[in-house]
């Protein structure tokens, strides 16, 4: 499987860089899997929707102003869907770079509704001239278009609910048993 370096920027806050395998890439859909997070426990709430050592499932969808990761606990329980709004990537080879536009929808697992994270920081953001005002704006347009996909059950997209752990696994280790 081909490994991609994921460059995650977050304005004014640094970058970094996510090493992942492909696993599908198609002209309209990429799917990478980050085998172990090694970030800060991620919280919608107070539950614990991504922890240390956890997988996550990347599905980009090039042009997109999103990407949507499919999280877990380390222990491979599945939590939920992170959709991240984004930049639209920058696919340079093996080396992807995006950045980060600070809204984020979390959809859990378990049911119930879609909320919106970090609205204090897309404002922040903007406050500081960190984001500018077109792209502020660009954000609030991808936030309202997938308020409508929520809206009618469309969101999270068919492939996000489709492609498991255990498939990503079983792509990276054909015959093992999970």
């Amino acid at each position: 499987m081909k490994r991609i370096a994921y460059h995650y920027h977050r304005p004014g806050k640094g970058t970094t860089i996510f090493e992942e395998r492909l696993l599908v890439d198609r002209d309209d859909l990429k799917i990478t899997l980050l085998e172990r997070y090694d970030g800060r426990r991620v919280l919608a709430g107070d539950t614990v929707i991504l922890e240390p050592g956890a997988p996550i499932i990347w599905f980009v969808f090039p042009g997109a102003w999103h990407d949507v990761g499919r999280f877990h606990l380390a222990d491979g329980t599945f939590t939920g869907w992170y959709t991240n709004l984004c930049t639209p990537v920058v696919l340079d080879g093996a080396r992807w770079s995006c950045d980060d536009l600070f809204l984020d929808l979390w959809t859990p697992a378990a049911g119930g509704p879609s909320v919106w994270l970090d609205e204090d920081e897309f404002a922040a953001a903007l406050a500081a001239g960190v984001l500018d005002p077109a792209r502020g704006q660009r954000v609030r347009e991808e936030q309202e278009w997938l308020k409508r996909q929520v809206a009618v059950g469309a969101w999270p997209p068919p492939a996000t609910r489709e492609f498991t752990l255990a498939d990503a696994r079983g792509r990276l280790y054909p015959g093992a048993e999970f």
